[in-house]
């Protein structure tokens, strides 16, 4: 398997990760589902930070951590707009 490193396969794993938080959120309640949406930003941001040294290109470090900055917001606004609808 040439080419892939520590870094890429840690990333693998915490993408992962973020298919149970997808189920939390479509099938528990409010407080669970932005919960489990905080943890998958989370996820997706260490993943993302992983993919950019796994791939030795560390002008894509920026990319996680504007991602880190949106994922709080977005989070947020899931929370406004399910309590709103439902």
């Amino acid at each position: 398997m040439a080419g892939l490193n520590p870094w890429l396969i840690a990333a693998t794993l915490v993408m992962a990760g973020i298919v149970p938080c997808a189920a939390v959120v479509a099938r528990k309640g409010l407080a669970d589902g932005v919960a489990a949406l905080q943890l998958a930003g989370t996820l997706a941001t260490l993943a993302t930070l992983l993919l950019a040294v796994g791939l030795s290109r560390p002008t894509v470090a920026d990319i996680p951590m504007s991602l880190a900055v949106l994922s709080f917001g977005s989070s947020l606004l899931y929370a406004h707009f399910l309590e709103r609808w439902l």
